[in-house]
């Protein structure tokens, strides 16, 4: 029997941690079991053809918001070409509904509702003819040829620790992320998340986990994202795994975590700061700092707290901090998420995501939108159009706000650039309001600019706000711009170096012999350090930028002030 566990990814790069689970603990099958991965960019007859050339007798899709159109278009077209394959579907998109979706799909012989480990087990055992009846398999809605579909009982949470180690190695996972799961289950009840279904909140051995983080350390993989949906709300846990990593980090793998940043405490914030720059990041889930709709939202957090604690961890630029929030919540409207979004901001995160309510079926937030106002998208991700505090002009609004937050402040390309220009602005929401109007004024949405375009069109802004020294901010962009490459194509914009051809040529020559200001380039001659690095005079000051050197955490290159005259003089003679 060949039974195919089908994901369908968002991008290449991820990938599918569910499948890989359930057939690890289906191991004693492992040899009929096979999985594919695919994204929802590639052609759905491509994904057709080759689920027809693996001749499955058993296709199982993993279902999720952002795959299930793909599934739903696969479905109708899979009984077409392989009518005797049976067609089972599980995940958190199917869970919910079980039932209409086996109404809907004639061809879908049942769903796994919740936790698939043991019911995709015992599914096996099933199909295998050994003894075991649908009816007996707990966990699953199912349909029996001329009968209306069944569900059977809920299933009990699965011990974590039983799950085998998925990853026996990493070739099918190169270039790609690696998911990793040490709790499941949530404590926390936001009414927009269907994690807080599960409020079964367990933990993975903390020795098969340390076992683990080793193999991941020892295969030098780039990135480990926890799914735990929030890692640190076990004091003792999160400090085992976070001492781990620490006292064994070669400094290739960086660790992702999603956290609650209220909850940690002192000595875990210690410890964080006294980790290798960019051997873990963190999310931190703000959503809003409306105190009425956190309330609302069930949400437990102190907003004072998180200030603190990103600002602690900011302390020792170390570790990348990536803070989230929502727009269209309950009680939110413009100038409320405007408050919000000024908050967060002055965090400075590395990242802030502003992102848009998805209404989830299953959900609490579901079961109120009416209550709400809610309106959103029949199709997923069933995304919030407009609510009774919010208008679809005013969520437009936010949406031009957003891209130019992902350009300008996510990009980490424009830090200092936009770090001066919150003084020409009241708020930083309203300076990403005005960049997002100059960009409708003159039809700059809805076109691929390149990287210095954006440089481009931010000083051309910049000029036409009226700012008493353009030119100082010119030399911002150019700061910007040299820190992350060195552009041999100058943009107009930017005028001629004031670093001379024979300036450079001097400085070089002398940094072949000396090596006063690059002293890891032994070996290099003035030609090749050229290259490799840049000399630029900003704001009266000769800066020297090295791209072999950058910085960990933001990419940026290695800056030194050339302070001393070098021409005709000798090294011994300088200060």
């Amino acid at each position: 029997m060949k039974i195919l566990l089908a994901a369908i990814n968002a991008k290449y790069i991820h990938s599918n941690l569910a499948v890989y689970s359930l057939r690890a603990y289906a191991n004693r099958y492992a040899g009929e079991i096979r999985i594919k991965e695919y994204t929802i960019n590639q052609p759905l007859d491509g994904i057709l053809m080759d689920l027809y050339e693996e001749k499955p007798d058993v296709i199982c899709f993993s279902c999720y918001l952002w795959n299930i159109t793909c599934v739903e278009q696969l479905l109708a077209e899979i009984p077409k070409v392989l009518p005797d394959t049976r067609l089972w579907l599980g995940g958190p998109e199917v869970s919910w509904n079980a039932v209409e979706i086996l109404k809907r799909y004639p061809a879908v012989e049942g769903v796994m509702c919740g936790e698939g480990e043991e019911t995709f087990l015992e599914l096996t055992d099933y199909f295998h003819g050994c003894g075991r009846d649908l009816s007996d398999i707990r966990g699953i809605a199912y349909r029996l040829p001329g009968q209306l579909p069944s569900v059977t009982g809920s299933r009990p949470a699965i011990d974590l620790s039983s799950i085998p180690f998925v990853y026996g190695n990493t070739e099918n996972f190169k270039n790609r992320i690696i998911y990793y799961e040490s709790s499941r289950g949530c404590p926390f009840s936001c009414s927009y998340c269907l994690s807080s279904v599960d409020r079964c909140l367990r933990f993975r051995d903390l020795e098969l986990v340390k076992k683990e983080l080793q193999f991941f350390i020892d295969h030098e993989v780039p990135q480990v994202k926890f799914v735990d949906r929030t890692f640190n709300c076990r004091h003792d846990h999160a400090m085992a795994v976070w001492s781990y990593i620490v006292e064994h980090d070669r400094g290739k793998t960086n660790f992702h975590f999603e956290i609650a940043a209220d909850l940690l405490n002192e000595e875990e914030i210690r410890l964080i700061k006294s980790m290798r720059p960019g051997l873990i990041q963190l999310e931190i889930g703000v959503q809003s700092t409306n105190e009425r709709t956190i309330r609302e939202i069930r949400r437990t957090m102190k907003t004072e707290r998180v200030r603190k604690v990103t600002a602690a961890v900011r302390e020792n630029r170390n570790v990348h901090q990536h803070l989230d929030l929502i727009a269209g919540l309950p009680w939110e409207d413009c100038e409320s998420f405007a408050a919000s979004f000024n908050d967060v901001y002055g965090m400075r995160p590395e990242q802030l995501q502003l992102g848009f309510l998805k209404v989830l079926k299953g959900s609490l937030m579901h079961e109120k939108a009416e209550e709400y106002g809610l309106l959103y998208q029949d199709r997923p991700p069933y995304e919030v159009l407009s609510t009774r505090w919010l208008s679809y002009g005013d969520v437009i609004r936010l949406k031009k706000v957003e891209e130019m937050v992902e350009v300008y402040y996510n990009s980490a390309q424009f830090v200092n650039t936009m770090r001066e220009l919150e003084s020409e602005f009241p708020s930083p929401f309203a300076m990403y309001e005005a960049l997002a109007g100059y960009y409708g004024e003159n039809g700059l949405f809805d076109i691929s600019h390149s990287r210095i375009a954006r440089y481009e069109i931010l000083y051309r802004f910049i000029c036409g706000l009226g700012v008493k020294n353009p030119e100082e901010y010119r030399e911002w962009l150019t700061l910007d711009m040299y820190l992350r490459d060195n552009v041999r194509n100058r943009p107009e914009f930017l005028g001629e170096n004031t670093v001379t051809k024979d300036e450079a040529a001097q400085f070089y020559r002398m940094e072949a012999r000396e090596h006063c200001w690059l002293r890891d380039y032994e070996g290099y001659d003035s030609r090749q350090m050229r290259k490799m690095t840049h000399l630029e005079r900003i704001r009266g000051k000769l800066l020297l930028f090295d791209y072999r050197k950058r910085d960990p955490l933001t990419g940026d290159a290695a800056v030194c002030e050339v302070s001393v005259r070098y021409e005709g003089t000798r090294k011994d003679d300088r200060e």
